[in-house]
Parts: structure tokens; C-alpha cells; sequence
């Protein structure tokens, strides 16, 4: 006998009047998956999410979710998933230990198992110190550590995870990886994570979907999607007045692919060993280069590949959390 799979999705839409953020939508999530469903802002990530989550209704489609069907059994949708959103409200004025402890209230845990599954989960998300304070003077990565304890009190199967590390420091953004990571490894917990971080999504995810204008563009393996770009991306940075010389010097050489202004790319036929003839072909077009990389298929390139243009912010991630492993000269 063969078990549904966690979260499903058949055509899944969402309007808002005129404004459609959400446009057939269809997934599936299997047991025990870490699931990533990438994007820029205003793609329809949390949209979908808050459908999935019975936070809203869809305007048409389905889903189902922990077996059941987010509109005809929202409440037993609730009972099985937990939720940490990327918006979510912490009272201020509470400690940590008093929010776990309403929550289990809230979940209808007996008051000695709730304790005990409060100790342990502000242990494991590295808040016990901090448990009596005030949730004010908490950081942005502790608040949203100790909201990822309060989403787990109850011991979900499903746990979305709606942009978690938006806004958090590099140090805290690994810290709640491990923490994803270790509760996907030691409980199975099936995960579906939004993000717009392209390399957050490469390090946790088995799986990915990529949501562009409301519609899935490309799903797979980070592995495979990366394999099927292709080359590797040549981006070089030139004078205003010389992008189009260098376009032409570089024609040979490769497809032309998305680049910010500035900046000319394409996919290097051959990769690094045709970085030499690459720079002969610009120096012989009078083109002075500031600055030039050559970097190994990215999801970013996925996104180029799939939408026509790079994902928002993409390149300045990538540069500041050394992702991609460029050859820079």
C-alpha cells in the first residue's frame, strides 16, 4: 500500500480582484522531503503557502495536506502542521518559556508534557538562556529560532517554513539551516521551505520548485536543473560605452545569457578553458574589462534560463556569501 504524499497541490489559484497571485499551481511533496519553493518578491510564494497553510481560500484548485483537504478539513489540516510565517507576530512582552507554554496550551497538551517538550525544544533551537527574558530584547535570528520552537510544540509531520531567514545575519541564517536540517534527519519531519535565497534553497533542498508571475517555471533537483543550464556563465564587466563591443567579441564564444547593466554574460562554450581566447577577443575589440568571472551552472542560471531575466538581488547573495565559486581575474 502506498502512503499520499504529504502536500499536494492540483492547480491551485488565487486572486485577489483583478490581480491574480497565484496561477495553477500543481506540486507534490513526498514523506520526509525538504521542499523548496523559490522566487522573487511578489512571485506568489506566500500566497501559496497560505493556502496550503487554510489561512486563505483558494479562488480554484485543490490541495491536500497531511491527508486531508485544506478547505473541507481545515481544522485537521491545522492539528498536523506546523507553521512559522514570515510576517508571524511574537508578543513582545512575553518571555520564551511563557509563549512555549501558551502555545502548548493552545495545542491541548497536558500541562507536565508541555513543559517538558518546551525545555527541550528552547535546548535545541539554543535558547535556554534566554528563556526568561523578554521576547523584546531578543535579535532578529533569536525570535526566529524561537518561533520555529513554538511552530514544533505540538510534534508536526508538515512544517512550513515561510521565508525563515529573511533579514538575519549570515551567522544566524547557517544556525537555522542546522536546525531545518537536524529536525528533517532525526524526526523526518517533511519540510516545505520559501525562499528567495538561491543558495539556501541549493544547501537544504532535495527538491526544488521555482515560481515566476504566479506559475511553476521549473521543478526538480538543484543538481539536475543546474546540469540542464549547461556551460558555465561568463559575466563580464565593462564601460557603458563598451557593452556593445564586448557583445560582439563575445558572440563566438557562447549564447548571450540575462545580465544586470553593465555587465555582459554568456554561456562559455568549453568553460575555462576558452577563458584566454575570451580575453584576446576583448582585448582585440579595444573592450578594458573591470571585472570578469566565470561561474558553474547556479540556480540563478536555472531562473535566467527559465524567465529571461536573474533572480532579484541574486549576484549580490552570491557574492557576498561566496557562492558559485567563481574564477575571477
Amino acid at each position: 500500500m502506498t502512503t499520499a504524499a504529504p502536500i499536494t497541490a492540483h492547480d491551485l489559484a488565487r486572486s485577489f480582484g483583478d490581480i491574480v497571485a497565484v496561477d495553477g499551481v500543481s506540486l507534490s511533496v513526498s514523506e520526509g522531503e525538504i521542499f523548496g519553493f523559490l522566487g522573487p518578491n511578489g512571485a506568489g510564494k506566500s500566497t501559496t503557502v497560505r493556502m496550503l497553510t487554510t489561512l486563505l481560500r483558494p479562488t480554484a484548485g485543490s490541495a491536500r495536506v497531511a491527508g486531508f483537504d485544506v478547505v473541507a478539513d481545515a481544522a485537521s489540516v491545522r492539528r498536523r502542521i506546523g507553521v512559522a510565517l514570515q510576517d508571524a507576530a511574537i508578543d513582545p512582552l512575553m518571555t520564551g518559556r511563557e509563549l512555549v507554554r501558551l502555545q502548548a496550551v493552545l495545542h491541548g497538551i497536558p500541562t507536565e508534557a508541555g513543559e517538558t517538550r518546551g525545555r527541550e525544544l528552547l535546548e535545541r533551537v539554543g535558547l535556554t538562556d534566554a528563556a526568561d527574558r523578554l521576547v523584546g530584547t531578543y535579535s532578529g535570528g533569536m525570535r526566529r529560532r524561537l518561533d520555529l520552537a513554538l511552530s514544533l510544540i505540538h510534534e508536526p509531520s508538515v512544517l512550513f517554513l515561510d521565508e525563515p531567514t529573511t533579514g538575519l545575519d549570515p551567522m544566524s541564517r547557517i544556525t537555522l539551516w542546522d536546525e531545518v536540517r537536524r529536525l528533517n534527519e532525526e524526526f523526518g519531519t517533511t519540510v516545505f521551505l520559501t525562499t528567495q535565497y538561491l543558495e539556501e534553497a541549493d544547501a537544504l533542498c532535495g527538491r526544488i520548485a521555482i515560481i515566476d508571475g504566479g506559475r511553476i517555471v521549473r521543478e526538480g533537483e538543484p543538481s539536475r536543473l543546474k546540469a540542464d543550464v549547461g556551460e558555465p556563465t561568463l559575466r563580464v564587466e565593462v564601460d557603458h560605452d563598451a557593452v556593445d563591443r564586448a557583445r560582439t567579441a563575445l558572440a563566438e564564444f557562447g549564447e548571450a545569457r540575462p545580465s544586470r547593466q553593465g555587465v555582459v554574460a554568456i554561456g562559455l562554450v568549453g568553460g575555462a578553458t576558452r577563458m584566454a581566447a575570451a580575453v584576446r577577443a576583448l582585448d582585440t575589440a579595444s573592450v578594458e574589462v573591470k571585472h570578469m568571472e566565470l561561474h558553474a551552472p547556479s540556480l540563478d542560471d536555472v531562473f535566467a534560463e527559465a524567465t529571461g531575466r536573474r533572480l532579484e538581488g541574486a549576484e549580490s547573495g552570491a557574492a557576498e556569501d561566496g557562492v558559485g565559486d567563481p574564477v575571477v581575474t
